[in-house]
This record gives C-alpha cells, structure tokens and sequence, in this order.
C-alpha cells in the first residue's frame, strides 16, 4: 500500500511524461512485420507498475514485460487509463494468447485478463494494435536489443 502510494505521489509530480520504473532504454520488436519501440519491465517494480497513470500511447510505442520463468500469466488494468491489447508470448517467443480492446478497471475489484497459456514475455500495445496488424496465435515476436538484467 505505502509502495503505492509513493508510485502515484512520484507520478504526480512529474506528470505524464514520467516513464515510471522501466527501463527508460526502447528496444525494438516486431510483430507480425510492424516494429514498435517499447519500453522494457524486467523487474518486479517495473512489472508491477507497468503502463499505470499513462494518458497516452502512440501507435508505434508499447511496454515489453520479461519474467524470469515461463508460467501463466494475469495482467489487470488499475490505474492504467488507456485501453490496451495484452499479448502473451511463451520463452520461443511465440504468441500464446491475447487480451485484445482491454478497457481502463473503472471500479475495484478489477478484472483480471488471464494467458491462455504459459507466457515468459507479454506485450501491451495500443487497444486495436493487435487486430490492425494482423498478428496471429503462433507469430514469432522478433526482439531488437538488449534485455538487460531480468529478475
């Protein structure tokens, strides 16, 4: 709670264009032959933060989480107020599942959107990101860059 409540303080002041705890560093990814630039959240603090409090996404920008293991995976929507497309990728980068048009959680509790599968990288993108390119259940994710250190 007191975590929390530090993150919102922080954001407050320092407005939207904070990046928050991920790496500040974009990688490249691409998907389904379109290539975005993305953030990294290779931590729990920056997992657990995530796109939170962010008014806007471009077309071309997301957040790539990578998790030390291969496991299903639940993202929710608390405090995140863009709607996104969550994508599940399993450790050969293989789209496993997706959430797509995943609104803001407007009430607690917030829905929980679940992997339908084990994923080790998740990908949010802009709502409708998903459909507009193309990408199917199979796709290979390509990643560009550095990982830096996964914990």
């Amino acid at each position: 709670m007191l975590k929390s409540l530090i993150v919102a303080s922080l954001l407050m002041l320092c407005g939207q264009g904070c990046a928050g705890p991920a790496d500040a560093t974009p990688v490249r990814v691409t998907l389904h032959g379109r290539s975005f630039s993305v953030e990294l959240a290779t931590n729990e603090a920056a997992r657990e933060h995530g796109l939170m409090m962010r008014t806007s996404l471009a077309p071309d920008r997301g957040m790539l989480f990578v998790f030390p293991d291969t496991a299903p995976r639940g993202f929710w929507m608390k405090n995140t107020l863009i709607p996104l497309d969550i994508l599940y990728f399993d450790a050969q980068r293989k789209l496993v599942s997706a959430q797509r048009d995943v609104p803001p959680c407007k009430a607690d509790p917030c829905p929980i959107y679940p992997s339908a599968g084990a994923a080790r990288y998740v990908l949010e993108l802009s709502a409708g990101t998903a459909r507009r390119i193309g990408a199917r259940k199979g796709e290979t994710l390509t990643i560009e860059g550095k990982l830096g250190t996964i914990d």
